[in-house]
Order: structure tokens, then sequence, then C-alpha cells
């Protein structure tokens, strides 16, 4: 006999939207939140502080390529 498809594969497959969707938003409320503390404290720290918020953007992104391709 052949293997059949198993449903819980279609149902993770459903759900792996949903959960980089949510995956995005809590990022996006992270990075909001953290701008707003940086602003208060003074443009003193702000740039290394940006410099870490955008490599950590960046490694973000390419990590969810790459799970997205596999």
């Amino acid at each position: 006999m052949g293997s059949s498809p198993v449903a819980s594969d279609a149902l993770l497959d459903m759900l792996m939207p949903l959960w980089q969707l949510v995956i995005g938003l809590l990022v996006l409320v992270t990075v909001v939140v953290s701008v707003g503390r940086l602003i208060m404290r003074g443009p003193s720290r702000m740039g290394g502080a940006m410099l870490l918020v955008g490599g950590a953007v960046i490694g973000i992104t390419v990590l969810s390529y790459l799970v997205q391709t596999m």
C-alpha cells in the first residue's frame, strides 16, 4: 500500500501563515516600544541602538526566509 497524506501536515500548512503573522506582529510591537524608549533616552544612545535594531530586523528576515524555504 502507498502512503496516504497525513491530515496534520495539511493543518500545519494552513496554520503556518498564521504563525508568521503572529510573530511579525510581536516583532513590530517590540520595535515600536523600543524606538519609543530610545526617543525618550535621547540621541546619545540612538546610533548604536538603531544599528542593533537594524541588525535584528535583518536577522529575523533572513531566518524567516530560510525557515519558509525548508
